[in-house]
């Protein structure tokens, strides 16, 4: 524990939902819930507008839709929050060298190891230029917590929603957890907080009361002792600058159940390449090919492989996906598909580059001795030995994302359109001849004739486009097209403030030298 109060937790207000607003002027002051669209979508951000109807994270879309029918309904754009994540973590960066991000939106700053603030009065200056700086680099708005310790930083921050600051004094952590509700400690999730209300234990005061015996006796040694010692305001945890993730993994949610075999296995191999294209983004390798199978009854099943060491072959991810997927019953319909690799590495071992092509040799030399036994030798010309070349049939290619597709219109208030990033990701890509293009609701695009603007809506065989840019005075005019419109292409994320040179922007020349350091029918 600090005597000064110089670790930061920063969370930026409802981020989705926030960028939303701040690139679409007609959304600005109105419902906006990002999320998965399909029957089964589940909500990722909700705006402070939607949060009045009862809308939050983690909510399935369906009730969301229920609570706030006239709220904007959008598909999530992981690139432009990349972009803005990315301009925020600068700024953090230029406050000192130990940032520990949580995710996109949220991380916890060493403000002592930077020089930015020694007590109390230089910390609230940091943490207040920090705020000022991200509205100025981004036009959003981001909560900051100063305490002394990591746990007690982050609840400052949640206190300081939205758009505010709050310092908590060292030595005042008790006299405020106190009444608080055991829940707000880390660790304390729905099942733990349950089993301490059954306890007779409500408040962190109550937790501090029962003594450390007792929550042992309760909840085991390592969860016991740790949250006595939260419960009495203390966190040693220090502010780590790298998290190695554990894990690399991409899965989606299907709108109807998959039943057909050879379906499921295209989408295991798709989802396969995704992973290992995160993989190599991240520069990693890794050890252990998990699948994921989350059935017609909720029941989840996971398999795994360990291979001969790390890899990030796309060829031996899908193989060893495929191998497992021949051990899980599909037949009653799949809802849900995820590909993951653990045991991650910096490095890749040789010798699995060449893997999968030797076990597909020795493949295809087991079925060409096969066929020579049989009647009309290898050259029978019936395709059998082509088709035994990696244990499978070879199946065309179909459009990536198709599981997630649904039919009829998609939009703004609409309930029809592709789940989640998987959805944002295929829509306006080319798609086969004789199909209908598909457009999300939300989705960034641009006219040869009117510039850019997002889809607000489509359906049968028409889309509807709103025309207007971060930075413009009024909301724009809507447009309604053929949804096959030559001139209407799908097009990348504007930057949320005008004039910036480069996207995503770097901190302005003039502050780092200062030490900065929908509505569906609006």
């Amino acid at each position: 524990m600090r005597s000064a109060p110089t670790i930061l937790h920063l969370d930026m207000d409802a981020f989705f939902a926030a960028a939303e607003q701040a690139a679409k002027p007609s959304l600005r002051g109105k419902p906006v819930v990002v999320g998965g669209l399909g029957p089964r979508g589940v909500v990722a951000t909700a705006s402070y507008e939607a949060r009045r109807f009862g809308v939050h994270s983690a909510m399935p879309m369906a009730q969301a839709r229920r609570l706030a029918p006239n709220a904007a309904y959008l598909v999530p754009r992981f690139s432009l929050y990349r972009a803005v994540s990315e301009q925020v973590m600068e700024l953090l960066r230029r406050l000192s060298p130990l940032v520990e991000p949580l995710s996109l939106d949220e991380a916890f700053v060493d403000l002592e190891a930077g020089g930015s603030a020694r007590d109390a009065a230089t910390a609230r200056e940091a943490g207040e230029r920090l705020r000022a700086d991200i509205r100025a680099v981004t036009g959003l708005t981001g909560s900051v917590g100063l305490a002394g310790s990591k746990m007690i930083a982050k609840i400052a921050s949640e206190e300081a929603k939205p758009d505010g600051l709050v310092l908590i004094e060292p030595g005042t952590e008790r006299e405020l957890l106190g009444p608080k509700s055991v829940r707000i400690l880390p660790g304390v999730g729905p099942a733990t907080g349950e089993h301490l209300r059954r306890a007779g234990m409500t408040t962190v005061a109550d937790l501090a009361g029962a003594g450390e015996d007792e929550l042992v006796r309760l909840l085991g040694k390592a969860h016991g002792e740790s949250l006595y010692r939260m419960a009495r305001g203390y966190d040693d945890r220090p502010v780590v600058a790298e998290r190695d993730a554990k894990s690399v993994s991409v899965e989606d949610t299907f709108d109807v159940d998959l039943h057909d075999r050879l379906r499921v296995r295209i989408e295991v191999e798709r989802l396969a390449e995704r992973c290992v294209q995160r993989l190599r983004g991240a520069g990693r390798s890794g050890r252990t090919v998990v699948l994921k199978v989350r059935r017609y009854d909720f029941s989840t099943l996971t398999r795994s492989e360990t291979l001969r060491g790390p890899t990030d072959d796309p060829v031996v991810v899908r193989e060893a996906a495929a191998r497992l997927l021949e051990a899980v019953d599909t037949t009653g319909g799949v809802r849900l598909l995820g590909v993951g690799v653990t045991g991650l590495a910096d490095y890749t071992q040789e010798d699995l580059f060449a893997q999968a092509a030797a076990e597909r040799a020795a493949a295809e030399a087991e079925a060409a001795e096969a066929s020579r036994a049989e009647p009309g030798g290898a050259h029978g010309g019936d395709g059998t030995e082509e088709r035994s070349r990696g244990g499978a049939a070879v199946v065309p290619a179909v459009p990536a994302g198709a599981g997630a597709g649904a039919a009829g219109g998609t939009g703004a208030g609409g309930a029809g359109a592709p789940d989640g990033q998987a959805a944002a990701a295929a829509a306006g890509r080319g798609e086969p001849e004789g199909e209908e293009r598909r457009w999300a609701a939300g989705q960034d695009v641009r006219h040869a004739e009117y510039g850019a603007g997002w889809v607000q809506g489509s359906g049968l065989g028409r889309v509807t486009v709103r025309f207007e840019e971060p930075w413009s005075a009024a909301p724009g005019r809507v447009r309604t097209f053929r949804a096959d419109d030559p001139e209407l292409e799908p097009s990348d994320p504007l930057p949320l403030v005008a004039g910036q040179s480069s996207w995503p922007a770097s901190l302005p020349k003039s502050r780092s030298e200062d030490g900065g350091g929908g509505s569906a029918r609006p």
